[in-house]
């Protein structure tokens, strides 16, 4: 019995390797256990409650430690960048109608609740699909 327990031990580690996250090591490190015990009798439920048993304890043992290396931080994007940046109109905002406006260098479409003007600062207030939401900067003037 011992074999068809290192025979799923190598079948759970191929498809951990295979995988990008951790999905089966926790059952292969249980299958090795199980083996173990196989080889030392042969009662299959006690090999069965070993595998289970030894599964969950070193699942639960390791997920505080993967939690650890696991990069959950968001980063950044250059979409974020622009957000409270001043930008200036390079086409008419209007309340119906998108313009343009060029923050760092790139010009976004923008839309506004208020007319804008070419040339006047702004403010970003959010980005919501590919445009800006922007607001009239009050600190010009």
């Amino acid at each position: 019995m011992s074999i068809y327990w290192g025979l799923l031990f190598f079948v759970l580690l191929f498809i951990e390797v295979i995988t990008i996250n951790l999905v089966s090591i926790w059952f292969a490190i249980g299958a090795v256990f199980a083996m173990l015990v196989a080889l030392f009798t042969d009662n299959l439920i006690m090999q069965l409650v070993t595998f289970i048993v030894v599964s969950i304890i070193s699942l639960v043992l390791t997920k505080p430690i993967v939690k650890r290396f696991n990069n959950t931080k968001k980063t950044p994007t250059n979409l974020d960048r622009v957000i409270g940046k001043v930008g200036e109109v390079t086409k008419k905002i209007t309340a119906h109608n998108y313009g343009e406006v060029k923050v760092f260098g790139t010009v976004w479409t923008a839309a506004s609740n208020k007319t804008i003007e070419v040339g006047e600062k702004v403010i970003v207030d959010k980005i919501e699909g590919v445009k800006l939401i922007v607001s009239k900067n009050k600190e010009e003037k």
